[in-house]
């Protein structure tokens, strides 16, 4: 079988910041392929500007247009896409658009991505996000049957600020995908 991964980052988050690296890293082990795609050209301030938001979704949409203009998705049995704030989005309207099945994990969804978001998908929210608030990431889950796995107390980079705690939830949620993926909880 072939297997496909595409990573679709956020604005500042990168593929090589935690959830991203691991998650790669993980893919690779498991024998998959893996694209991490990249952008650049965001707006400054976004958070709280709508107006920013959907422009830099229509950057990054672009970008990860080009990077995956060559792809015959239709060679791979199954392909995963990881998505990071932005990133899900991206990743969730380029699914739809280019009308790839796959699975998606989303990690720090934002309110967008639910506007595309698939059935076979998993989150991770922190409860302490400033970008997304608890209880509509719990209404999206709820409502278009996405299984979700909240971080109490938790940002957007699904970190508390106590660093033993964060790396013992980064091993849980790295342990949560890997059963995502593969069905399995070890190796």
């Amino acid at each position: 079988m072939k297997h496909l991964s595409c990573l679709f980052p956020g604005i500042g988050y990168t593929c090589d910041k935690p959830l991203l690296y691991y998650s790669r890293k993980l893919l690779k082990e498991l024998g998959w392929e893996t694209i991490p795609v990249s952008y650049t050209g965001f707006p400054d301030k976004v958070r709280d500007d709508p107006e920013k938001k959907r422009q830099c979704v229509k950057i990054a949409m672009e970008q990860a247009e080009e990077a995956l203009k060559d792809i015959d998705w239709k060679k791979y049995d199954d392909i995963l896409f990881i998505g990071k704030s932005v990133g899900t989005v991206v990743g969730a309207l380029y699914a739809k658009e280019h009308s790839v099945s796959c699975r998606q994990v989303l990690y720090t969804p934002v309110e967008a991505t639910f506007e595309y978001a698939c059935q076979k998908s998993i989150v991770f929210h922190g409860t302490a996000d400033p970008w997304a608030e608890t209880d509509m990431i719990r209404e999206n889950c709820k409502k278009q049957g996405i299984v979700l796995y909240e971080t109490e107390g938790a940002n957007h980079s699904l970190e508390t600020g106590d660093t033993d705690k964060d790396i013992k939830e980064l091993r849980n949620v790295m342990k949560l995908v890997r059963y995502f993926i593969t069905g399995e909880t070890e190796k």
